[in-house]
């Protein structure tokens, strides 16, 4: 049986945090990534290639991966005394992939909040299409996340490594992943349902939906079926879903429903109509069972 030659990384920062490597050193099965994946360099560990020499190299790479937001403003971002255009005319001819990792990759994230016309997302700017390259395109493959989940990145590389081809949706991410809500799966779905708020933060019982901001059915992500550190996910713990894989994450209203008429904002894909009239029957009903603590301690 022939084994496969590791699949190379070049991992270059952009403007950033460094989130998505820190989510990234979280990853949990690190072992068996390391006998499938190669680090030509990464700016925050020991690899192989300083940034400098790759660029004057003709060495090959299979996942170019873009951490930050982008510029073509030198005196915005810039590295080593070269301004990032050069970098990437230089990386990108030679690249199979290019994964964006995280949100300010994907979309411009926070840095685009302050400088909208400069700063943005490899292919959107916010949710317009054309962020630093004119129009998105097919090998550029946004993972999206304040940070991204670990897991997420992996089985992406991993998808691509062994099968060559992924699903994507019209924001270049992911399906398998992205194709679900943070929604699914929460155990305060039976709250959502019968119109039960949560009166505070980090309790174990309601919805943050109408009261705290929780983003959950508009959010496109697996939080709540994978889990963070395999364990919980903020919904689990009481604090609300900040829709951190979205176009337009950092929302300024933070932990704040946004209403109309004091009617909370309707989840994604259920017309405005459809859901005030079951909220209507909803909360028309009173359950004594989800108006209790769940673990009574006079119980």
């Amino acid at each position: 049986m022939r084994i496969k030659a590791k699949s190379t990384i070049l991992w270059l920062q952009g403007l950033t945090c460094n989130g998505n490597s820190h989510s990234f050193f979280n990853y949990t099965h690190m072992q068996s990534f390391s006998k499938n994946f190669t680090f030509l360099h990464h700016p925050q560990i020991a690899t192989r290639y300083e940034l400098q020499e790759l660029i004057s190299t003709d060495i090959q790479i299979d996942f170019l991966v873009l951490e930050g937001a982008l510029s073509h403003n030198e005196e915005i971002l810039s590295r080593f005394g070269l301004g990032f255009d050069v970098i990437l005319q230089n990386l990108i001819p030679r690249s199979r992939y290019v994964i964006c990792a995280g949100s300010c990759a994907s979309f411009g994230g926070i840095f685009r909040l302050n400088n909208p016309k400069e700063i943005f997302g490899a292919c959107f700017s916010g949710k317009q299409e054309g962020g630093y390259f004119a129009q998105k395109q097919a090998n550029i493959i946004n993972i999206p996340g304040c940070p991204m989940h670990p897991k997420w990145f992996v089985d992406t590389l991993m998808q691509l490594r062994v099968h060559d081809t992924i699903l994507l949706d019209s924001y270049n991410r992911p399906k398998e992943i992205f194709a679900y809500l943070v929604h699914h799966g929460c155990l305060r779905n039976e709250y959502f349902e019968w119109k039960v708020d949560c009166k505070d933060f980090g309790l174990k019982e309601g919805c943050l939906f109408y009261e705290h901001g929780c983003q959950g059915p508009m959010t496109h992500a697996n939080c709540n079926k994978i889990l963070w550190n395999e364990t919980s996910s903020k919904t689990r713990v009481g604090s609300a879903c900040l829709g951190c894989t979205e176009f337009d994450f950092p929302k300024l209203a933070l932990y704040e429903t946004q209403k109309n008429m004091s009617l909370p904002q309707t989840p994604f894909g259920i017309s405005r109509r459809a859901y005030y009239s079951l909220a209507g029957v909803a909360k028309g009903f009173k359950i004594e069972r989800l108006q209790q603590r769940l673990m009574c301690e006079d119980n």
